[in-house]
């Protein structure tokens, strides 16, 4: 249970939040580089509470600005984005992805105002076909993190993005929690493949927590036969990354990594992928286009709900939210534990289905809570550490502390997981899994 001062402290993400200012020390992914076109339209973005259009220059280069065109503050999301720069519909000022002002067409030829005036920007990197922003204090922005599923070539990953009804902190909590997997994504007919997963051989998971440089390893030990444990280690890493590991015949790694779109909103990209290799087509078919209507730990291509193009991920938005109980169906839960059509909507039902910001205060934390207890209290930690001391998390200036890889290993009964486990954590793009999962 957390204080309602602590729980403020953790879920607000606004310029002037200490949150908010920790999470700015991070580069952010915040979209794919397919959704903004040389010349073409603009798109409409919020991060950490801040209203901003992304768009392509004839070049090229990507810019995020501010939405609101300094002159007289016109949104930019309607400029005609033309000969190298955003151009507003409104006067004709138009700005480079930096934010200079290039033109003033209503203004005499050498007005001073050219020279001063600049809309804010921020700097954007692309990577493997998706953008990161830098929203921090530092003219000299610090390195890409060396996240793995960024760093593989692109056919060897699959990335989708979505968005959650609901604070950042839960739906990051719902992923570092791996008690509920087999519970929550369970079959109440024992028909589906997830019964068969090793960890619904045993619902009372042992916890271990180890801390580390970029976050946490969060271990559940679970006995199996033969005398064994079956080691799942899932990773949290600053400030928002959350690592699963892989458990089907056709391993893969993924993740998310849960950026604030404001205190109540999340933009969630999934990431999943092979590091060594391509990755499995009929995955991905699978990923795209759901099973039989149900949908996968991926948002499906076709159960998007398309919005005005005003509005913040106007093509992010999902058919299945609050308001329509996300597809609840009394006749699946006949089926399956959760009567949702799907892996995330599970997820998503559970972590935002009552409110927003949850009050944290009401709750009863179990031992099996020990990872979500951790990480509270290492975010909180890093939040009072920069607002006293100023002093920065290490992860910030080191990009390779990111390289890390959530596992799922065999070993003998009470074996020292971290022991066995060293090796298979350190992630090294075009290294296999070394061991069989």
């Amino acid at each position: 249970m957390l204080s309602r001062e602590d729980n403020e402290l953790l879920v607000r993400v606004g310029p002037e939040a200490p949150m908010g200012k920790l999470m700015r020390l991070y580069w952010m992914p915040f979209l794919l580089a397919r959704d903004v076109p040389a010349d073409g339209l603009p798109y409409r973005v919020r991060l950490l509470g801040e209203e901003l259009v992304a768009f392509r220059d004839s070049s090229g280069q990507v810019g995020l600005v501010d939405q609101a065109c300094p002159h007289r503050g016109a949104p930019l999301m309607f400029g005609r984005n033309e000969e190298g720069g955003l151009r507003c519909v409104y006067h004709g000022w138009k700005f480079s992805v930096d934010g200079r002002c290039q033109e003033m067409p209503a203004e005499p030829e050498n007005t001073p105002m050219l020279k001063k005036v600049r809309v804010k920007a921020y700097p954007v990197r692309e990577r493997n076909g998706v953008l990161w922003t830098y929203m921090g204090p530092d003219a000299e922005p610090p390195p890409l993190p060396s996240m793995e599923w960024n760093m593989v070539p692109q056919e060897n990953a699959h990335v989708s993005m979505r968005i959650q009804e609901c604070n950042w902190l839960q739906a990051l909590e719902g992923e570092i929690d791996s008690a509920h997997a087999a519970i929550l994504h369970g079959r109440v007919d024992a028909g589906g493949a997830i019964d068969e997963w090793k960890q619904a051989a045993d619902l009372q998971p042992k916890f271990e927590v180890v801390q580390h440089e970029a976050g946490m390893h969060i271990a559940s030990r679970r006995k199996i036969e033969g005398d064994k444990n079956y080691i799942r280690v899932n990773q949290f890493l600053m400030p928002f990354w959350t690592l699963v590991p892989p458990f089907s015949e056709f391993p893969e790694l993924s993740g998310h990594a849960w950026v604030p779109i404001d205190d109540e909103h999340t933009l969630c990209i999934m990431f999943s992928y092979h590091p060594a290799q391509p990755f499995y087509e009929k995955t991905r078919k699978l990923f795209k286009e759901g099973h039989r209507g149900r949908e996968t730990g991926h948002h499906s291509e076709n159960a998007y709900e398309k919005r005005a193009v005003t509005e913040p991920y106007h093509t992010y938005w999902s058919k299945f939210n609050r308001a329509n109980a996300y597809g609840f169906n009394e006749e699946l839960q006949e089926k399956y534990n959760a009567g949702l059509p799907g892996l995330w909507l599970q997820d998503a039902a559970c972590q935002s289905g009552v409110m927003p910001i949850y009050d944290r205060t009401k709750e009863n934390l179990g031992t099996s809570d020990s990872g979500v207890a951790r990480t509270r209290r290492v975010l909180l930690e890093a939040v009072r550490k920069l607002s006293t001391q100023e002093t920065r998390p290490v992860s910030t200036q080191d990009p390779d502390k990111f390289l890390v890889r959530a596992i799922s290993i065999t070993i003998p009964a009470g074996g020292d997981w971290m022991a066995h486990g060293k090796e298979f954590m350190q992630a090294q793009p075009g290294k296999d899994f070394g061991y069989q999962p």
